[in-house]
């Protein structure tokens, strides 16, 4: 269960306190797209994102490492001017290791920023780099997410038993 424990949980990607990241050593954001970013149905990211991405690109090297396809991902990329991780297969470790020897990261240098714990954060503890869970943006999701959420509400019901992650209980 542990491995699916985040380092951090936050309302949104806006909520992130992106300065104490910085203070502790990342030098890489990897964020999930779908329902971290923007909701499944959009295909463009929001005014807001952009001001965000463009406020963290001067601090981090941001990354969008998604199970997505590439042509899902690509009018991120070209938009926001980042990289992207596309057919990720999250939460196996092979796009993360992959992401550290292309840009010559440790896993202390890296956090990962989703909205689901079996993909997003079992794929970011399961590599050691920094997890960071956020609430989910929209509703609708495609089938194998809606499998995931299935296994996932066991989990956090588990966890909440703990007093160890309850929904809406956000810390860093």
């Amino acid at each position: 269960m542990d491995k699916f424990i985040p380092d951090m949980y936050q309302k949104s990607i806006f909520t992130i306190n992106y300065k104490k990241l910085k203070k502790r050593g990342i030098k890489c954001l990897l964020f999930d797209l779908d329902n971290t970013m923007v909701a499944y149905t959009e295909d463009k990211p929001s005014q807001d994102i952009k001001e965000l991405f463009h406020l963290l690109s001067s601090d981090f090297k941001i990354i969008i490492l998604s199970n997505a396809t590439k042509k899902r991902l690509t009018p991120f990329k070209e938009t926001l001017n980042v990289d992207v991780a596309f057919s990720s297969h999250k939460p196996l470790k092979k796009k993360y290791q992959k992401i550290m020897r292309l840009y010559d990261l440790r896993p202390q240098e890296i956090a990962c920023i989703g909205d689901q714990l079996i993909t997003d954060i079992l794929g970011a503890n399961r590599n050691d780099c920094l997890s960071i869970l956020v609430n989910s943006i929209g509703t609708k999701e495609p089938i194998w997410t809606r499998f995931n959420r299935f296994f996932e509400r066991f989990i956090l019901k588990n966890l909440a038993k703990k007093s160890i992650l309850e929904k809406g209980k956000y810390y860093e």
